[in-house]
């Protein structure tokens, strides 16, 4: 029996084309050797550029603009000179509102753990870590508008279009799993934050790089991952031989597309998605786990138990290999107020919210420490700007891009500390002035990877997530 001869081509194709070449471009894209990004290093701890300290991160996204002068940024004189007019000279800048007078937190302030941080009584369970946190009080954006500065938040730009930091992480260190989305999105139940699910793309990234949005405590937590109950022709032992055809369909299709990006992470969601029947259900499940780790996130009471069981569905993917998790607290802007932009009545609209998120964002950093996880683990709560410090209508706050409030725990950062500052009223950065570039540059640092160094071509330019800034904020790291 003569063989038909194979020429080099066809023979690539066959051998290197089909699920054999995927595990093959898996483990060659491991040890570094397809001549793309560098892959993490064993000998650097997971890094690609020095020593990681860390390997996951979890965000904590405070849609709306969460006020620091009400949280974290306790300012002795705004109290004192709550009801006077605020004049702290020269034009104010405001969104929708001209200054009116001087406005105090309705909440009272307290000295908190052995690095005495003061912290708001909107915060209770939050103060009893801060000597886990690290604050960064001098935080700036470049627009005072919730889409553009949610952008730069995720992205490090204003406009649409660039890679959320999640996506950057995922490009560049790879998974750390194989059977669960190396970036998973877990949003408000109540709806999107402004942008809606274009917070957390891929942008010019390789499409497979962007968040997977699971919307827990939905019947249908992940879109489309079962078929419908009304396709009975389809059943659990036929369901895996249609898989294998439509495998096979997208791979004779994919060979005559060429290198599409966008296509090849289809098909690879597809092959995730088959996976994912059998993961996602087991990390969704809290049936497992105990009624004080229930407690803790506050599933007891209604008020908390929406937010507090997305963290603790966070802290099982991260666990479970998961390398970046993004936590929203906040949904759109409409009425009544369903997340941060507190401009008609603050006391009321912040204590919801404050009161939703702060115990299981707490016990998020409790329950990671305990289970040796917070030491490679980095927490990052942010908003998109702060608030200002004189009222808007005699109860609300206007927004205030000029000086607010981040926080950072885990993962190599130093607790108990706060970088930087405002002016006496909680109203401008005066002191070590902090973009979202720095903090990001932090992040990747912690993570073992150069910020300058981590770069995809794109329309002929080096792009990176700090663009051209950024500067690591060495004064938080242990």
């Amino acid at each position: 029996m003569i063989l038909p001869r194979v020429d080099r081509r066809e023979f690539l194709w066959r051998f290197g084309g089909g699920l054999g070449g995927i595990a093959l471009a898996q483990l060659l894209g491991e040890q570094g050797l397809l001549g793309e990004t560098p892959a993490p290093r064993a000998d650097l701890n997971g890094g690609l550029h020095h020593r990681a300290r860390a390997k996951r991160v979890v965000q904590l996204f405070m849609s709306g603009a969460a006020s620091q002068c009400d949280t974290f940024d306790y300012k002795p004189e705004l109290i004192r000179k709550h009801g006077e007019k605020f004049d702290p000279g020269g034009a104010v800048e405001l969104f929708q509102s001209s200054a009116e007078n001087c406005m105090k937190s309705p909440w009272d302030w307290q000295q908190f753990g052995q690095c005495g941080k003061w912290v708001s009584g909107l915060v209770p369970n939050l103060a009893t870590s801060v000597d886990e946190m690290a604050f960064i009080h001098a935080m700036i954006a470049k627009s005072n508008v919730h889409g553009p500065a949610t952008f730069m938040q995720n992205s490090g730009f204003v406009f649409p279009g660039f890679p959320h930091m999640g996506a950057w992480i995922s490009y560049g260190l790879g998974s750390l799993n194989r059977i669960l989305p190396t970036f998973i999105v877990l949003p408000d139940v109540r709806g999107f934050a402004p942008n809606g699910p274009a917070n957390w793309a891929a942008g010019f990234l390789p499409a497979a790089h962007q968040g997977t949005m699971i919307r827990v405590g939905k019947p249908n937590p992940i879109y489309d991952l079962f078929p419908p109950e009304s396709a009975a022709f389809i059943s659990r032992k036929t369901e895996p031989q249609t898989l294998a055809v439509l495998e096979k369909l997208n791979r004779e299709h994919l060979a005559t597309r060429g290198d599409d990006s966008r296509l090849q992470a289809r098909i690879a969601s597809y092959e995730l998605a088959a996976r994912l029947q059998t993961s996602a259900p087991e990390v969704l499940d809290l049936n497992g786990e105990t009624d004080a780790t229930k407690k803790l996130y506050g599933l007891d009471d209604q008020t908390t138990a929406e937010f507090g069981t997305r963290c603790l569905v966070a802290r099982r993917l991260l666990e479970r290999g998961v390398r970046f998790v993004q936590v929203w607290s906040g949904a759109d802007n409409g009425f009544p107020r369903r997340n941060w932009d507190s401009h008609e009545d603050l006391r009321k609209d912040h204590a919801d919210m404050g009161r939703s998120m702060d115990r299981g964002a707490a016990a998020l950093i409790k329950d990671l420490k305990g289970r040796g996880l917070l030491e490679d683990t980095i927490i990052l709560w942010t908003t998109e700007f702060g608030r200002m410090p004189c009222s808007q209508g005699g109860k609300g706050r206007d927004h205030n891009p000029f000086g607010f409030t981040n926080w950072l725990a885990g993962g190599g950062i130093k607790g108990g500390v706060s970088y930087g500052a405002t002016d006496e009223w909680s109203y401008k950065a005066v002191d070590k002035p902090a973009y979202c570039y720095d903090v990001h540059a932090t992040i990747l640092h912690l993570l073992g990877i150069d910020h300058e160094k981590l770069t995809y071509r794109h329309n002929g330019i080096d792009r990176r997530l700090t663009d051209v800034h950024g500067e690591v904020i060495t004064d938080l790291l242990a």
